[in-house]
């Protein structure tokens, strides 16, 4: 990975003396976020026989949407900043995440830490890349992949097999944790399929299409950015809702210049980037991620240059 000047930039992390949290007590919100969305999931099973199908869709599709909100904001911000001081709390809060969202929290973070030493990258001359789902794996002639296609293929591309062995060379201990969620999750949806096999009928189109969103969400965090400038390694958005209601998921091109700055410093960061991030022609967009197929100036697949098509940071 290219490295630069401005990564001496340091944010203080935040401190705190509560028992419980590990960093801030404003992480309570995401954590009290995370339970609530597991309710919801056993919820929905509860609600299925007792109220119309049209409720169900709402529901379902409230669901899809949730499971990229958790992926992309919960999860993720767990990941780098675990919430509790507590080891043992940590691990309950990543098997609870695993079954709401029906995929290992070990094996993710695996993912992600790979998509960080990445960032994005394009193909070398052997058509690899040291990021496992980057948007240009698959590409063609150093392009993006079809927004379209690396949203709805992904999912089956992922690689089990190759995560568990990455995991096992790191950390067996952490190897067997993540096959332990693994197992936790697909036993949950097999026993809900015992007790009701109508509804896993129901639910396993929705839980596919939320992983789908969450790879689209994924898409628009780097398609038109800069893999080769890591201050611009990946796209922001700076719209208030999006980032209080996805705990600051936006900042993303920040994100991967600091992955390890904790969710509330993402607007201090930014504050002390900005300059560098105009000069190296940060792309910013007006909508969230999961949007960023209506942003008004969006390059084309064709045309992807983020030396010409890239708006400076606002």
């Amino acid at each position: 990975m290219r490295t630069s000047s401005t990564e001496l930039v340091a944010i203080e992390r935040p401190k705190t003396n509560s028992r419980i949290f590990a960093h801030t007590r404003w992480d309570v919100v995401p954590v009290a976020a995370g339970v609530v969305h597991c309710i919801y999931f056993f919820g929905m099973f509860y609600l299925f026989p007792r109220v119309p199908l049209w409720v169900m869709l709402i529901l379902g599709l409230s669901y899809s949407v949730s499971i990229s909100w958790n992926i992309n904001g919960i999860s993720h911000n767990f990941i780098h900043n675990p919430y509790f001081r507590s080891p043992l709390l940590n691990r309950l809060f990543s098997i609870m995440e695993s079954i709401t969202v029906g995929f290992g929290q070990v094996f993710y973070e695996c993912i992600h830490m790979q998509h960080h030493k990445g960032n994005a990258d394009r193909p070398d001359d052997h058509g690899d890349t040291i990021d496992w789902i980057s948007i240009y794996k698959h590409g063609h002639d150093g392009e993006a992949e079809h927004p379209l296609k690396y949203t709805f293929i992904s999912f089956f591309r992922e690689a089990p097999k190759t995560v568990l062995k990455e995991l096992k060379r790191k950390n067996p201990r952490e190897a067997f944790w993540g096959v332990f969620e693994l197992a936790c999750f697909v036993t949950t949806f097999v026993v809900l399929g015992i007790l009701n096999w109508h509804y896993t009928c129901f639910l396993l189109p929705f839980w596919y299409l939320g992983h789908c969103l969450s790879y689209l969400n994924g898409y628009y965090r780097h398609y038109g950015g800069n893999p080769d400038e890591p201050i611009a390694w990946g796209v922001s958005t700076y719209g208030n809702l999006y980032n209080w209601t996805w705990f600051y998921n936006g900042y993303h091109a920040e994100h991967h210049f600091r992955p390890k700055v904790h969710w509330t410093r993402m607007q201090a960061l930014r504050d002390q980037i900005v300059a560098q991030q105009r000069k190296a022609g940060l792309r910013v967009i007006k909508v969230p991620h999961a949007l960023g197929f209506l942003d008004s100036h969006l390059p084309s697949v064709e045309s992807n240059n983020p030396e010409l098509h890239s708006e400076s940071a606002a």
